[in-house]
C-alpha cells in the first residue's frame, strides 16, 4: 500500500494490497478483461497471504463497481476521499487466507 498513491487512508492500511487506475479500452469491454485484471490483482494479494485488497472509483465508474461487488468488495466509506472536487469511493475485499 505504500505505493497506492492515493489520498485519505488507505495508505495507512496494514498487511493490504490495492491496484488503481484498471482499465479497460471501450473496444475491448464485456470480454472479462476487467475481471481477469482484477482477479490476477486478487490472487496475488492472496499468494502473499494478505488480509485485504482495497481499491477506489469514481460515481462515473458505477458499471466497474456491480463487478467489484460480484467479487466480493463492499463498500468502505472509511476510505473515501475528496481530490479537488472529485469524490472517489472506497471499496473493500476481505480475504479468505488469512491466518
Amino acid at each position: 500500500m505504500q505505493y497506492y498513491g492515493s489520498d485519505g487512508t488507505a495508505t495507512k492500511e496494514q498487511n493490504s494490497a490495492g491496484f488503481r487506475l484498471l482499465a479497460v479500452d471501450p473496444s475491448a469491454r464485456g470480454q472479462g478483461i476487467g475481471r481477469l485484471l482484477t482477479n490476477e490483482g486478487i490472487r496475488k494479494a492472496k499468494d502473499k497471504g494478505l488480509s485485504q485488497v482495497i481499491i477506489h472509483s469514481t460515481n462515473a465508474m458505477q458499471i466497474a463497481w456491480r463487478m467489484y461487488e460480484s467479487l466480493g468488495f463492499k463498500r468502505s466509506q472509511d476510505l473515501d476521499f475528496m481530490q479537488e472536487d472529485l469524490p472517489f469511493l472506497g471499496f473493500r475485499l476481505l480475504l479468505k487466507n488469512t491466518f
